[in-house]
């Protein structure tokens, strides 16, 4: 359906923002402006105070309104980074009810909807997050929806994955709002690839965080990656896959020059890193979540995999070893 009048949106900013998912809600909206040749949005920036608000990689943007006086909107996106979890937001959150309170929509990019999950306002509706915190928001939130597609909208809420899926995002919401061939325009004017179908949504973020282009691998490490909890058998997920174990062991050494156990156990182990660093769970429970008999094995095999124990992920903002074929990811 299209819109007849113009829709407002809010981009609500956190500090340590990834600047690439702040761009990817904003310049949409005003590319959509420009080829329509019609005022279809309009857009502000809303912070805590009215200081700047610096981004992730340093950038500091002013906002357009301190969260206290600003005016109330059609949509609020919330933008923040990997620290979503401990963010309070008092002073933004009466501002976010009342505008629901009016019918706004609301949404969250990146790691933001940990936010919004915190304060209840993901209830009912299914999600996404940055691939990184998915593990630990699982864990924190057993029983939302969450999904591993770049983004999800949702009625009245909307989330995507940071970076390009903000992007695919948007497009999506333009195309329902004044029309796919809006949509396909703006599409252009980034040198975007048609917006993606709902049937490739699935594997695609998988595809591209991994960098895997064997359909078998990419099927295999997609039931690998929702049973990092379970002890999966190899021969197993061969004959659930409906080929060999060896042919599925080639597949995997050609594609990224492992076997399959091995990728396995390095992929419970990134999820381990992954739950360290963006949540407090105990060492024990990550343990647990990871498919790991007790804390005594883990600890050995993350040392041997990353050079230290798990205790000293939390005082380091990354993990240093490396993952096979793993992207920078999409915030």
């Amino acid at each position: 359906m299209q819109s007849a009048q113009e829709i407002s949106f809010a981009v609500l900013m956190f500090p340590n923002f990834p600047l690439m998912a702040f761009s990817s809600i904003i310049e949409p909206l005003r590319a959509a402006n420009t080829l329509s040749g019609n005022r279809c949005y309009s857009w502000i920036t809303v912070g805590d105070g009215v200081k700047k608000v610096f981004a992730s990689n340093g950038i500091g943007i002013e906002p357009d309104f301190d969260v206290r006086t600003a005016p109330l909107v059609d949509r609020i996106v919330v933008c923040s980074g990997g620290n979503a979890d401990h963010l309070a937001g008092g002073e933004e959150m009466a501002w976010i009810r009342k505008n629901l309170r009016t019918g706004a929509h609301l949404g969250a990019v990146a790691d933001a909807a940990f936010f919004l999950a915190r304060k209840g306002l993901l209830d009912g509706h299914s999600c996404t997050l940055h691939w990184t915190s998915q593990p630990a928001f699982r864990e924190a939130f057993p029983n939302l929806d969450m999904r591993s597609d770049l983004y999800v909208i949702d009625g009245r809420r909307f989330t995507s994955a940071g970076g390009v899926g903000s992007l695919d995002m948007m497009l999506e919401m333009i195309g329902s709002d004044y029309g796919a061939d809006l949509a396909s325009q703006v599409a252009g004017w980034y040198v975007h690839s048609p917006l993606r179908p709902d049937a490739d949504r699935r594997l695609l973020p998988l595809r591209i965080r991994t960098g895997i282009r064997d359909e078998l691998v990419l099927a295999a490490v997609a039931i690998m990656e929702d049973a990092v909890e379970d002890i999966l058998r190899m021969d197993m997920l061969a004959r659930q896959l409906g080929v060999s174990a060896d042919k599925m062991e080639r597949a995997f050494k050609s594609e990224l020059g492992m076997a399959p156990n091995s990728y396995y156990r390095n992929l419970r182990l990134r999820r381990a890193a992954d739950m360290l660093t963006h949540s407090s769970l105990q060492v024990n429970e990550v343990a647990l979540a990871c498919g790991f008999a007790n804390a005594a094995n883990f600890s050995r095999a993350f040392k041997d995999q990353f050079g230290y124990v798990p205790k000293g992920v939390r005082n380091r903002r990354s993990i240093s070893g490396e993952f096979p074929r793993s992207s920078a990811g999409l915030r």
